[in-house]
């Protein structure tokens, strides 16, 4: 029972730090993921001794293949169609040389200054190439980051991996003891690319029009429905493991597929399920961090660090001459071409060599947790850096005055008669709305529609502001709403 207990504990803390340090990690612009990886290290041999995840633990294994496939179901959830079609030059840049160049020059950094072979190189361009989506998270919700540069990294973020997961697969085959048969490369490739995709989209249309006749009929909770599209990710993977496809790139298909075809469920997601999903991720950074991750420490040289720095080096680089023409600002290229953290999805990509067997993939492993903790220091600390410098000043604290017991009008005639709580939240008609401002009474309408539905209109009511619903307290503190007035929220 003990491995039980120690997994159950484990999991507890997770939730409890992440929902302890969430305001405070906001604010202060660190990263989550290196308070994870010091709890990982305090918990493991290092510190305290509770908890020590070894290469082949089950528990690891788990964690990271469904946080992998978490990964990339939850960035083709949030990728608009109509946000690529209208970036589709730059769309091509990131995911064209601005990943596979980068990839190319750190194998050849890597087959140089480490004397790998060059299948093993492969892999660590492929994996080092990946643009970590989790470590990007604070800074892409932050409303100073200018748009073009928000829209650039959740593209890059959300996509390269799927342009580089087939580069470490297929580097793989060839570092297999035996060497990689003719008939084992095309199962792959057919796999990689056809059946993987294929049947991860039909896991996710059926899904959908599934949901759609029990929403019809009997209707499903709003909360459950993230837990549906979790739902999908999953069997999407699985569906596609089981003939021999792509698991990862199945459930990348079923997130294209449910952002594309079903809006309230892809908003459900984003709202509920990827809270639950980042929660797996971070507890896959304590699994790595009680001592995995430390495990390049020892491999440090002056070969090493020669290694880690170009593959820190090489993307700025790279990205920003790629990025001329497309119709950013030098500024937005620059900010762009810094804020690139190999993370999480990095690790997960060098785990399935280590998995599979291969020969010399925990030294692989070790060589890129050293970049990556070189990365979550270097850029994280631009990323708190940049969100202190564009923090919106905090309104200084006072005693709030009582509040005054709303008009009889600024409750609905049907709640009214239902009894709501005065706590609730009042809903207001447009006539009720009317009589207020007709009493000279003030007024703010507030739009905080989801993101992806305020996008996608280009009607808005009337001298509304704007409130993102991912944090409303932020923008309305930045906007210096009145705290007087009646706000009339909607978010149709």
């Amino acid at each position: 029972m003990e491995p039980f207990i120690s997994a159950v504990a484990l999991f507890g803390l997770v939730i409890i730090v992440a929902s302890l340090l969430s305001g405070a990690v906001e604010r202060s612009g660190v990263p989550l993921v290196a308070a994870f990886l010091a709890l990982g290290a305090a918990l493991g041999p290092w510190g305290l001794g509770l908890v020590d995840v070894e290469f082949h633990s089950p528990a690891l294994h788990a964690l990271s293949v469904l946080g992998l496939a978490l990964v990339l179901f939850s960035d083709a959830v949030t990728i608009e169609a109509g946000e690529l079609r209208s970036h589709r030059r730059l769309l091509w840049r990131l995911l064209g040389p601005g990943t596979l160049v980068p990839a190319v020059l750190i194998a050849l950094a890597a087959r140089a200054l480490l004397g790998v072979s060059w299948a093993a190189a492969a892999i660590l361009g492929g994996a080092l190439a990946s643009t970590d989506p989790v470590l990007l998270r604070s800074i892409l919700r932050a409303p100073a980051l200018p748009g073009p540069v928000r829209v650039a990294l959740r593209i890059e973020s959300g996509m390269n991996d799927v342009v580089l997961l087939p580069v470490v697969v297929l580097a793989m085959l060839a570092l297999r003891p035996g060497g990689a048969a003719g008939g084992d490369v095309a199962r792959s490739v057919v796999g990689l690319f056809i059946l993987g995709p294929v049947l991860g989209a039909l896991v996710g249309w059926v899904g959908i029009r599934l949901l759609a006749r029990v929403r019809a009929t009997v209707g499903v909770r709003r909360d459950y429905e993230s837990l549906y599209a979790l739902g999908l990710a999953f069997t999407g993977f699985a569906a596609a493991e089981g003939v021999g496809g792509s698991g990862f790139l199945a459930a990348f298909a079923a997130g294209l597929m449910v952002g594309s075809q079903d809006v309230e469920l892809c908003d459900c997601f984003l709202e509920y399920g990827e809270a639950t999903a980042e929660m797996l991720l971070l507890l896959t950074f304590v699994a790595l961090g009680t001592s995995l991750i430390w495990t390049g420490l020892p491999l440090l040289d002056v070969r090493t660090l020669l290694f880690t720095a170009v593959a820190l080096v090489v993307r700025t680089v790279v990205l920003y001459p790629v990025l001329a023409a497309t119709g950013v600002t030098t500024r937005e290229r620059q900010l762009i071409a810094l804020f690139g953290p190999r993370g999480l999805s990095t690790l997960l990509l060098m785990l399935l060599p280590v998995f599979a067997g291969i020969p010399g993939a925990e030294r692989l492993f070790s060589v890129a947790a050293l970049v990556v903790l070189f990365s979550v220091v270097l850029h994280g600390t631009g990323i708190a850096i940049f969100l202190r410098a564009h923090a919106a000043p905090r309104a200084p604290r006072a005693p709030a005055p009582a509040a005054p017991a709303p008009p009889p009008a600024a409750v609905a005639p049907a709640q009214a008669a239902e009894g709501v709580p005065e706590e609730v939240a009042p809903l207001i008609t447009l006539q009720e709305m009317r009589a207020l401002q007709d009493r000279g009474e003030p007024v703010v309408i507030v739009d905080a529609r989801a993101g992806r539905n305020y996008r996608a209109d280009d009607q808005q009511a009337a001298g509304a502001v704007r409130v993102a619903p991912e944090d409303p307290v932020r923008d309305a503190t930045a906007l210096r709403l009145s705290q007087r007035a009646t706000l009339v929220v909607y978010c149709a």
